[in-house]
């Protein structure tokens, strides 16, 4: 089961990106966008009462040509270890694009994996004109979802993730 992300599922949500990652400093990333960012999409697959995975999306920016277009980031998405190929962060990513399309979202960015991304629409970020703000990213890693075809043309420039991503950088 996809469902919003509740106020008591914090400890758990930090148990599932510390286990997926091995690290806490994603896990330390979401517990700072928590407090921070109002504006946050954050959803959690659940699993017979236990959370198996949980993915965010945060509002970026890009500084385009024609004024900054605004946009989430996908970032991050966690399953634990053993649930992991089993479908949970697919139905993770889908259910979170569908609410930012429906909400009238234009566009999804991600640092990820480029073999995996593209299955949900994720294209090259660079195809549309739009670079990373961090320097060193491989241009195959940094990758857009269009949500409103529209918006597609007024694209390029400079990506922006909340300063909360910058602990990862």
């Amino acid at each position: 089961m996809i469902r919003d992300e509740a106020a008591g599922d914090a400890p758990a949500v930090r148990a599932v990106l510390e286990e997926a990652f091995a690290s806490p400093v994603e896990a330390g990333i979401v517990d700072a966008l928590r407090t921070a960012c109002a504006g946050r999409l954050s959803l959690v697959a659940e699993e017979d009462g236990d959370i198996v995975g949980h993915i965010l999306f945060t509002p970026v920016e890009v500084f385009a040509a024609e004024g900054v277009l605004r946009g989430y980031g996908l970032a991050p998405v966690a399953v634990r270890t053993a649930w992991q190929r089993r479908g949970v962060g697919s139905a993770l990513i889908a259910e979170g694009t569908r609410r930012l399309r429906d909400d009238g979202v234009s566009f999804v960015i991600v640092l990820g994996h480029p073999e995996y991304y593209p299955r949900f629409g994720f294209e090259r970020a660079s195809h549309y004109g739009v670079r990373c703000q961090w320097t060193g990213v491989p241009d195959e890693a940094f990758m857009l979802l269009v949500l409103d075809p529209a918006v597609a043309p007024q694209l390029g420039g400079i990506a922006r993730y909340r300063p909360e991503f910058d602990a990862a950088s």
